[in-house]
């Protein structure tokens, strides 16, 4: 079976903590009158793949043309590296 490596994409990421506001862009509180999961989940963010639940100390990602997505942690620790800011 062929196999394939991932290309080095910089991407921008922010650790989600819900005490901190405001929350990162895209991230959505499940509202108080709605149901709402029975997860440890504080709200939402919507992707290409739909509504995934947002923890704390997942990973909000945006991508390459701007969509944004979540990671779990330990999946984003594995994963991406962090890179010198060169915007300057």
């Amino acid at each position: 079976m062929p196999k394939f490596r991932k290309r080095p994409v910089i991407v921008e990421a922010v650790q989600f903590d819900p005490t901190q506001h405001p929350w990162p862009e895209g991230v959505v509180a499940w509202p108080e009158n709605g149901l709402q999961p029975r997860d440890m989940s504080w709200g939402y963010i919507d992707t290409l793949e739909g509504k995934m639940h947002v923890i704390a100390g997942d990973w909000i990602i945006t991508g390459i043309k701007g969509e944004k997505y979540n990671c779990k942690d330990d999946i984003f620790r594995a994963t991406y590296e962090a890179v010198e800011d060169t915007d300057a």
